[in-house]
């Protein structure tokens, strides 16, 4: 059933951008699916271990801040910039992660929300890092080379709306194979009682470790492609709180801990962004953010699971009652 459902939905990710044509539509199209895989990214963890990150945005702007000045000072391909993005990321995860992943509930959310901001202070206020100018909260633009996928510059955004496709589709695959291996097995044993999986040998911080570093690399790899989507990085929109609140957000009202919730979730909130950003021209910034908090408080109330729970819940009724 997860199979024919993942199935569809490819086939109408690829068919979409050939129906509608509109400029506007795409793009909308491209930041749903872009923030589908940042929440589906954030998921690896913290969906399966039931650790909320708030911290998340600083792989984002890790990743991005990588390829981009790869590419602005070594002449590097992006696809090269964001491996080596992904890389840096899932070390600085290891590296936050170690001291931190013994803390639990709230103690580990404000932790991940105090680690992100010194980032982010620390790159507003510098202009340059070992010689290479990154611009402080100036920020950066990403060079016009060609349009070439070597230099992952395209002549329209359709190009890019099929690049961010395959990779939701990617994260998404991961998951999946992560729900099923040992790995899945060991965080949602975690997520249930943490006591008696350590008392049944499962080491905690090492398995929660490891799906952190994989979280953050996937992470990073989503903010290298915005970079260069949108052609400019700065630290506030891409290393900012709200960034790590839209990913969390997101899978939780979707269904964190499952393969498609986070995608949901995008679905449904994503285009609130837009849409709030379009018809007020900026003028009331962050009232997204507000609708989020309505969506979200409705959702706990209401669905706690999330919104993919009643979803699989109808899909279990309809073969029922064809049948009959």
């Amino acid at each position: 059933m997860q199979a024919a459902i993942a199935a569809i939905l490819l086939a109408a990710g690829l068919a979409a951008p050939l129906v509608v044509r509109d400029e506007f539509f795409l793009h909308s199209l491209i930041m749903v699916l872009y923030f589908a895989y940042l929440a589906s990214a954030w998921n690896l963890m913290c969906g399966y271990v039931g650790q909320v990150s708030f911290g998340h945005s600083v792989f984002s702007g890790v990743g991005g801040y990588c390829s981009v000045l790869l590419l602005t000072g070594m002449g590097l391909s992006p696809w090269l910039g964001m491996l080596a993005g992904g890389l840096l990321a899932a070390a600085l995860a290891v590296l936050i992660g170690f001291p931190t992943m013994r803390l639990r509930g709230p103690y580990f959310a404000l932790t991940t929300i105090a680690a992100a901001e010194i980032v982010r202070i620390w790159v507003e206020n510098t202009d340059h890092v070992f010689g290479i100018a990154i611009k402080g909260s100036e920020g950066l633009s990403v060079p016009l080379i060609g349009t070439r996928w070597a230099m992952f510059q395209f002549d329209g955004k359709l190009p890019y709306y099929y690049v961010i496709l395959a990779m939701l589709v990617a994260v998404m695959g991961l998951t999946a194979l992560i729900e099923r291996s040992r790995l899945g097995v060991c965080l949602k044993a975690i997520r249930g009682d943490r006591d008696a999986a350590e008392s049944l040998g499962i080491n905690p911080t090492r398995y929660t470790l490891a799906a952190y570093a994989i979280s953050a690399f996937m992470t990073a790899l989503g903010g290298s492609f915005y970079a260069q989507f949108i052609r400019f990085i700065n630290p506030e929109r891409n290393m900012g709180v709200e960034l790590s609140i839209d990913m969390a957000l997101m899978s939780i009202i979707g269904g964190q801990g499952t393969v498609f919730g986070p995608l949901i979730g995008a679905a449904f909130l994503a285009p609130v962004a837009e849409l709030t950003r379009t018809w007020l021209g900026g003028q009331l910034p962050g009232l997204h953010l507000v609708l989020y908090g309505l969506v979200l408080i409705v959702a706990v109330l209401y669905l706690p699971k999330g919104l993919l729970d009643p979803i699989q819940r109808l899909g279990r009724r309809l073969p029922g009652r064809a049948a009959r």
